[in-house]
Order: C-alpha cells, then sequence, then structure tokens
C-alpha cells in the first residue's frame, strides 16, 4: 500500500514522493479527520458498531471526520466504521500516508551509522517538558524540529501555528516525536504496527444496518406527525444555512435592520456569533423545526421542517400568499453523507412504509442535494451546476434532468460551471494526471465529489424501478468549489473555505427554497 499509494502520489500529499521533505500541510490534513492520540498507537483496529459506546471507554472523534474511536490502552485504539467503504479507504489512505512520513523522520533523526542524531534526543527531551518550554527555548526547539521535519524554520513555525490553532489535535512536537518513535521501534525491535479488522465489520461491509436505522427514525417521525400526506422535499447540506434562511431574519432583523439578508448570513458564521445562532436555533425549534439527533451510527443528524408554522415570513425568498390545505411543504434537511453512505441512506430513506399488508409510499416531491467539490476550473467559493455523474473507476455513469442550470446562479458574482461531475472513490487517491484526464478529454469534466453518483443511484432505484417515489420526482444538485486539486497550494489540505463559502451556501440554499416554494404537489 505504501509503494502504491507513493507511485500514485496524490494531489492532497503534496511532497509525499521526496524522500526527505515531510508534507507538512498533507499531516494537518489527515489528523484532523484521524482521532488524536492515534499517532501513539502501534495496533489499529477497524471495527462496526460493536457495543462500545455503552462501556467506559471515552469516544474520540476527530474534528473534521465524524466517526467514533476508542483508545483502548497506550498501543491500542480501535476505530468504528459506519459509513460504507468509503470511510475505509479514506482511513487506510490517511493511515498509509501517516506511515510514509513517518519513515522519513525517522531516517531524518539517524546519521549515516544509524545512530539518533541529537536533535532527535533534544525533541526527546522537549517532550517529557512540553509544558514548561518559553518562546525562546521553543526557538532552538523550532530549530531541531525543522531538521527532523527536512523543511527550513520558516516553514516549520508556519505549520506548528496551523497545528497550534486545532486544539483536536496533538502539537507538531508531539506528532512528530511519536511518528518517529513507533517507526525506530519497528526498524530496531521488529515490533511491527499493525491495522486489522473486526470480524463483524467484514461481514457488515456492503449492508444498510446503519441507513435501515436512521431512515426507520425519521419516517416513524413523520409519522407520529402526520406529515406523510403533505409533499416531502429531502435536502441534503448543511444543519444551518435552511434553518439560517428560514429564520434568521424573525430573529435578527431588528438588530440589523440597515443590512441586506447576505450580511445577516455573513454574521451568523463567524465564529465568534455563536451566542446568535443559538438563538435561531432556539426560536426555529419553536416555531417549526424538529431536530432528529443520529443515535444509529451513521453520524448524521436531520432537521424537519414544518413550513406551515412558519410566522414571519422572510423577505429574501418568494413565499406564496398561502398554502392550500395540506399542500404547504415539509423539508426533510439531513447532514452531509460521506461517499458510499449516501447511497444507503438515500435508498433507505426513499423506500416505501410496509404497514401490515398495506405498502404506503413516501410523497418526496424533490430531492435537493447540495455539496462542496474539487473545482477543476475556478476557485474556492465558484459553482458547479452537473448534468451527469462519472463514477471513477467502474463503468457507471448516472445523466441527470438537473431542476437548476447555470442561468439559475448568474449575477452573483461567482463563476458558475455546467457539465459532468466525476464522483471519486475518495479525496486522497487523485492526481493531477487523473484530474487533467478527466478535464480535457471528451468527458469535460467541471469538478469531482464523492457522494453524486451514489445519490442518483438510489434515486434512479427508487423512481424509475421499485416505483416507491413519483417517476417525476424533481431532482436539484449544487455544488461550490471547496478546492482546486489542479492549483499548486489549493487543495483541501491548504485549508479551510472560512468565509469564502458563506455567499455559494446560502446562494443554493436560497435556490432551493425558492423552487420548493413554487413547485405544484
Amino acid at each position: 500500500m505504501i509503494e502504491a499509494l507513493k507511485q500514485l502520489s496524490p494531489e492532497i500529499y503534496g511532497s509525499i514522493s521526496d524522500s526527505e521533505k515531510v508534507e507538512l500541510d498533507g499531516l494537518l490534513y489527515i489528523f484532523q479527520r484521524l482521532p488524536k492520540g492515534i499517532e501513539e498507537c502501534r495496533f489499529i483496529k477497524l471495527i462496526s458498531r460493536e457495543g462500545f459506546e455503552d462501556t467506559h471507554f471515552t469516544p474520540i472523534i476527530p474534528s473534521k471526520r465524524r466517526r467514533n474511536a476508542y483508545r483502548i490502552d497506550k498501543d491500542e485504539m480501535y476505530v468504528e466504521m459506519t459509513r460504507g467503504r468509503s470511510d475505509i479507504y479514506d482511513i487506510l489512505t490517511h493511515l498509509t500516508f501517516m506511515y510514509i512520513e513517518a519513515e522519513k523522520i525517522r531516517k531524518n533523526s539517524e546519521n549515516h551509522r544509524g545512530e539518533k542524531r541529537r536533535e532527535w534526543l533534544a525533541l526527546e527531551n522537549i517532550i517529557n517538558q512540553e509544558e514548561e518550554s518559553t518562546e525562546s527555548k521553543r526557538e532552538v526547539a523550532y530549530t531541531y524540529l525543522s531538521t527532523l521535519l527536512g523543511r527550513t524554520y520558516e516553514e516549520t513555525v508556519k505549520a506548528y501555528k496551523r497545528f497550534e490553532k486545532d486544539k483536536e489535535v496533538h502539537s507538531l512536537f508531539h506528532i512528530t516525536y511519536w511518528l518517529g518513535k513507533l517507526s525506530t521501534i519497528e526498524e530496531t525491535e521488529h515490533k511491527d504496527r499493525e491495522i486489522a479488522f473486526s470480524g463483524t465489520l467484514r461481514d457488515m461491509i456492503g449492508h444498510h444496518l446503519y441507513g435501515e436505522q436512521w431512515a426507520k427514525a425519521i419516517r416513524d417521525t413523520l409519522m407520529e406527525l402526520d406529515l406523510l400526506h403533505r409533499p416531502l422535499h429531502v435536502i441534503s447540506a448543511n444543519l444551518h444555512s435552511v434553518m439560517n434562511s428560514l429564520y434568521g431574519e424573525a430573529v435578527l432583523k431588528p438588530k440589523t435592520s440597515k443590512k441586506s439578508t447576505d450580511d445577516l448570513f455573513q454574521q451568523l458564521s463567524l465564529p465568534q456569533n455563536k451566542g446568535l445562532r443559538q438563538k435561531v436555533e432556539l426560536y426555529a425549534r419553536r416555531n417549526g423545526m424538529l431536530q432528529i439527533d443520529d443515535t444509529s451510527g451513521t453520524n448524521i443528524s436531520v432537521q424537519i421542517f414544518d413550513l406551515a408554522k412558519i410566522k414571519q415570513v422572510p423577505s429574501h425568498l418568494d413565499w406564496p400568499t398561502a398554502f392550500e390545505k395540506d399542500n404547504a411543504p415539509v423539508l426533510i434537511v439531513m447532514d452531509y453523507a460521506f461517499g458510499e453512505q449516501a447511497y444507503e441512506t438515500m435508498d433507505e430513506l426513499l423506500r416505501p412504509i410496509k404497514k401490515g399488508n398495506e405498502r404506503i409510499n413516501i410523497p418526496i416531491c424533490s430531492v435537493n442535494i447540495m455539496g462542496k467539490a474539487g473545482i477543476l476550473e475556478g476557485g474556492k467559493g465558484d459553482l458547479m451546476v452537473p448534468t451527469a455523474h462519472v463514477f471513477e473507476g467502474t463503468a457507471d455513469n448516472y445523466p441527470l434532468e438537473n431542476d437548476l442550470t447555470k442561468a439559475d446562479f448568474e449575477g452573483h458574482g461567482l463563476l458558475v460551471c455546467e457539465g459532468p461531475m466525476v464522483t471519486v472513490l475518495g479525496t486522497s487517491l487523485q492526481n493531477k494526471d487523473i484530474l487533467r484526464y478527466f478535464l480535457r478529454s471528451s468527458w469535460n469534466a467541471i469538478g469531482l465529489e464523492m457522494e453524486g453518483a451514489h445519490y442518483q443511484k438510489a434515486i434512479q432505484s427508487a423512481s424509475k424501478i421499485r416505483r416507491s417515489i413519483d417517476p417525476d420526482v424533481k431532482v436539484r444538485y449544487a455544488y461550490y468549489g471547496s478546492d482546486n486539486p489542479l492549483k499548486t497550494g489549493s487543495t483541501l489540505a491548504s485549508g479551510s473555505l472560512g468565509l469564502d463559502g458563506v455567499t455559494p451556501t446560502y446562494l443554493i440554499t436560497k435556490l432551493f427554497l425558492n423552487k420548493i416554494l413554487k413547485q405544484k404537489k
């Protein structure tokens, strides 16, 4: 796997092929998505949901990838894989990259006789006294660290500060030491680092256990609220933009009367304005929103919005004068799925309900998919409107009649691309040769993402084959660029979108809501 990943040399892992330079942006990227402390563990076991949530073990949840992990002892960590094969591809590529960089650190820590350099011994001493270090001592430490990382002093300081900002990962000193230490132990003491799969996980791969439980909780809630006779609209997005679009103005307008709704959404997106977001959420829960927090293991929470209960109509939306009786839309907003998990969850959600011998089709009127994607022409925050999903590594292609077009987005100051998009097996498996092929060949792909083909497969199956939803169900897909993997320094490892994502997120949300409000039952 190490040799294969080196040969592939994915763009997101930058200098992975350099034998001396440790890829610092790539390391931060993976450690934001791996459980904290995994660099200290020789044994990593990938498991399904096997009862550890009911033990005394404290779950470790990475800041950028929602999966539970459990530190069994100082040497072993169990990591739950509940989101299908995409989850497994993801963690295996991250771990393989981690081991490649660990080997670089070990080699940089040794002289030509295989003896540990004084920089390594100094780092070991620093780790033991890390809490007591002063700024002057830290500058000396940066110098030692730069040697072990094969990087300049400036690059090392910059990377250290990026690691320090994220409190969910250990410091760069800590990570460098433990990666180098375990690699050295394996080399000198022949104590291997191991990744194993539990028997239960091997049995569960490809099954829909978690998606089935997740969908049942949603359907049960709809039945309990007597909403199954109303037009239902599914939105796959984040858990803030729809809520803020519907209720933000009602809650915050008195204080922001001179500001546009765009300014209002910018304010709600600022990290320091947590209190404002909590006000909107509290108001939403009292006026037609119900949140279903996941307990199944999918890590996908859901919000249900009854638009008949909206008291103050948002001025920025094309709200009808009044809804016909029993025709007020109900929104089912699901948080982002991960790769193949999109098929599992959507397939289960669109299944008919069996009540005795009776089959009840769910009145789904539209499915609206918003996502972040790698854009191949343009930059962060620009828009992509797919006309088809091409599934990488397979012969599966999914043309679609997108109810959104490029024209819907024009006039907002953002670049808008329209065309096929590639659904990739994982974010960490793309290099420039693959990406340029999809861009410049007859595919004319505009971007890459991980869920589109999986969602469309479930929608087509339900609408065209099983007939469990209307064959003419409206489908809407829109993505905004989280990165451009063909531009050096613009991959996902370069950092998050920040406030650059606010405008495209709320523009897509507004178009979804206006299309839903105008749609006939």
